[in-house]
């Protein structure tokens, strides 16, 4: 299968070019497994109480959208409405993508995001969006063009947060639940596919799958969902929302193998929330692993090849960290997590990313022809 984010790559100005790419990711964990339900965070506060860096994300509030407004017309009329305010233009800027060494910036890549905090112009997006910018443009719906400021980026699950110091008249968006999220059920993907000139793109779908697995770093770090509302290149970021018109998704990626068609994933918006909040809070977000090095080198065709077992290549285990303080070595080829198979490190990834710093887990791992077994105490790894 041939998994791609979706963002929109330009190698020169007003030329739109798309280019499929894949993040850099490693060895994650953690606090993205907890949902932020009202149950456990009442106040819906992300930030610190003294309101320095206070944003209130608007999860459990009453539905924006009840019923389908004047008869006969369509739901999606008012989630369009309601919502499309609050969805951005991201233009990526870099010298890299100058022309014939003029030594200017030019928009290397753009995407999607979405305002979820009006009053402190928080936004939400996709790290593989924003990567290596030297300067972000954001498109407001009123037509304003406003400068970006990173808050923070994590290619470990993808997620970025952008600040904008101009607030007058922003919308915010109202996230929703999407533990709660039924396969069948209707939603609405917004975004900016192929670029500015089509931008606040509305596509309706269903939900078709729930805890979708892809092998795509920074996403397999999570259960996707899979919708079959169209997603293109430059909607990566954007908002999936449901029926009542709240976000429940961040749209980004797509099968692009021939043959395949309406097949998107999103990150779910309750997995996501504490990855936000970390980085609004603190500029970055942490998570717990085993504090090793991975080669990627080896495969499932080289573990064939070697007569040894599919799994995680350990290339360095890191002085005082988790895994060496329990035995585990360079040349150890980690083979399941609490008896859960691991054949790659997106799956080790995917499994890590179920607990937390602090968690006791077993670790079997495959070393001179021997299986082994052991207790390890997740540590701490942190985004860049």
């Amino acid at each position: 299968m041939d998994y791609h984010h979706d963002y929109q790559y330009q190698r020169k100005p007003n030329i739109i070019s798309t280019i499929l790419v894949a993040v850099i990711s490693a060895i994650l964990g953690g606090l993205i497994a907890v949902v932020l339900v009202p149950k456990v965070y009442p106040q819906n506060v992300v930030g610190t109480p003294d309101g320095g860096n206070s944003v209130i994300l608007h999860q459990g509030e009453t539905p924006p959208l009840k019923g389908s407004g004047s008869a006969g017309e369509s739901p999606v009329v008012n989630i369009s409405s309601t919502l499309s305010p609050a969805v951005v233009y991201i233009a990526n800027f870099q010298y890299k993508g100058s022309i014939f060494g003029s030594g200017g910036m030019s928009e290397a890549a753009s995407g999607s995001g979405f305002i979820i905090d009006a009053g402190n112009g928080y936004i939400v997006t996709n790290n593989h969006v924003v990567a290596d910018a030297e300067k972000l443009m954001i498109s407001l719906a009123d037509g304003r063009d406003i400068p970006g400021t990173l808050v923070g980026g994590d290619p470990r699950t993808d997620l970025a947060v952008i600040k904008i110091n101009d607030t007058k008249d922003l919308k915010a968006v109202q996230l929703g639940d999407s533990n709660t999220l039924k396969v069948g059920e209707s939603v609405v993907a917004i975004g900016n596919p192929g670029g500015k000139e089509f931008a606040r793109t509305i596509t309706t779908g269903v939900v078709s799958a729930t805890n979708r697995f892809l092998q795509l770093q920074g996403e397999a770090s999570f259960n996707l969902i899979q919708t079959d509302a169209a997603i293109n290149p430059g909607n990566s970021g954007g908002p999936l929302v449901n029926y009542s018109g709240q976000v429940v998704g961040i749209n980004s990626a797509k099968q692009d193998a021939p043959g395949f068609e309406g097949m998107g994933f999103a990150i779910p918006i309750s997995d996501a929330i504490p990855v936000v909040k970390q980085i609004i809070e603190k500029g970055y977000a942490s998570h717990p692993a085993l504090q090793v090095n991975i080669d990627d080198r080896y495969t499932e065709e080289y573990a064939s090849y070697k007569g040894s077992p599919a799994g995680c290549y350990i290339s360095k285990a890191q002085v005082g960290g988790a895994a060496q303080k329990a035995g585990i070595q360079a040349g150890d080829i980690v083979t399941a997590i609490n008896g859960v198979k691991i054949i790659n490190s997106l799956e080790l990834t995917h499994q890590l990313f179920k607990y937390k710093q602090g968690d006791k887990v077993k670790v079997t791992y495959f070393r001179g022809g021997q299986n082994y077994t052991v207790d390890i105490v997740l540590g701490e790894i942190r985004s860049e």
